[in-house]
């Protein structure tokens, strides 16, 4: 997650370098945003909980259930 935040975060220097260069109202200023609010919607996107697959949900349920049991060395 560490890298991703890296790459928002030089995506945003080059944006406001093209923003300064072209002008705010510039295309390539509304293409550099949008490379970053896509970076963005990675990061949120990976963030995301994942879903819990049945057997978890069902060793959540029974836990003292023979095939949920965990074992240590």
């Amino acid at each position: 997650m560490n890298n991703i935040n890296e790459l928002i975060e030089k995506e945003r220097q080059e944006a406001r370098t093209v923003c300064d260069l072209s002008g705010a109202n510039s295309k390539e200023c509304a293409a550099a945003w949008d490379a970053v609010e896509e970076l963005q919607a990675e990061a949120a996107h990976q963030k995301q909980e994942k879903p819990k697959s049945s057997f978890q949900t069902y060793c959540d349920d029974n836990p003292d259930a023979a095939e949920c049991r965990l074992y240590e060395d």
